[in-house]
């Protein structure tokens, strides 16, 4: 039996061990990766270049990017590295690292996903007094607050795994460290941990999709009693790409966090962590923003000041 102090790496087994995929998949997420920086940065960017776009829901749009970024930075880079040698060591501090702040970030992602279907209420449920409603102090406690949670929370998680002593092994059977494949290599029985994690992430879940299912709830009879079609149309474009970024994350966090560990099967939940890891951060640049017309003439705005100042250095 290894005592957890005397423990001083951890072994990330990766998504493959078999070679005729490690190149195939790291040429993917390596796409994957450089379109999850250029769309989510450069939304950030538009966000804050365009005075047209300083509204409630663009600043809302602007952190999700921001997060967005921060939370496939903190696992791609991992899983690609280990793609390329088979497997990826990481001390036992850097694990506790990458633990906290992709918590952290998926805490926060959360928590903008119910600030910002909160927006879309007022909105579409209340026009005339969104502006009003959607103060500036109001979009700062919405923001600032997923901020708060999501660094409490990733305090939690962490303090607790790594408070546990680790002896059945050392080997990670997963691309970067989450709870759940941590909490499997516990010498003794983690169901205190199992509760634990279950529980908080439940909360948080429930609270969100709570404050979301409200509000679409509202918006939803709202939309029935409008009489133009105009209306209508433009109130159901205004939230589908949220609703559907919100289906597909709170599925695929659901189906990893709120189920306990005999239930995990490993090569199951990598897939599902590719998805919510990686490829939901590059497509919510796309569903939220970048069908939007607003954005679009943002785009072409910058695009154009760009082409002229080329002009003047490159004749």
């Amino acid at each position: 039996m290894v005592n957890r102090t005397e423990l001083t790496q951890f072994i990330l087994l990766g998504l493959t061990d078999d070679p005729g995929l490690q190149v195939p998949l790291f040429i993917t997420f390596l796409l994957i990766y450089t379109l999850t920086l250029v769309g989510n940065l450069g939304m950030t960017l538009l966000i804050c270049m365009d005075s047209c776009l300083y509204t409630p829901m663009y600043f809302f749009l602007g952190n999700l990017s921001l997060v967005d970024f921060c939370c496939s930075s903190t696992v791609t880079p991992t899983a690609m590295a280990g793609l390329l040698v088979g497997y990826k060591i990481v001390s036992y501090n850097s694990c506790a690292a990458q633990m906290f702040f992709f918590t952290n970030f998926i805490t926060m992602e959360n928590y903008l996903l119910a600030s910002m279907a909160y927006d879309r209420y007022a909105a579409v449920c209340k026009p005339l007094h969104y502006a009003t409603t959607m103060t500036t102090g109001v979009c700062a406690l919405l923001v600032i607050g997923p901020y708060v949670i999501g660094f409490l929370n990733a305090c939690i998680h962490v303090g607790d795994i790594f408070s546990l002593t680790f002896c059945k092994s050392n080997m990670v059977h997963h691309f970067f460290c989450d709870v759940p494949a941590l909490m499997a290599l516990a010498c003794f029985d983690s169901q205190v941990s199992e509760l634990l994690l279950l529980c908080v992430e439940s909360l948080h879940v429930f609270f969100a999709v709570m404050v979301i299912g409200t509000s679409y709830l509202f918006i939803f009879v709202t939309i029935l009693k409008m009489h133009s079609a105009a209306g209508h149309h433009k109130a159901v474009s205004t939230c589908a790409s949220h609703f559907t970024a919100v289906s597909i994350f709170y599925g695929t966090v659901s189906f990893m966090y709120l189920k306990p560990s005999s239930s995990h099967f490993m090569d199951t939940d990598k897939m599902a962590s590719v998805f919510y890891t990686m490829v939901i951060p590059m497509l919510n640049p796309l569903v939220y923003s970048l069908r939007n017309k607003e954005v679009r003439n943002a785009f072409k705005k910058v695009n154009s000041a760009f082409l002229k100042v080329k002009s003047v250095f490159f004749p």
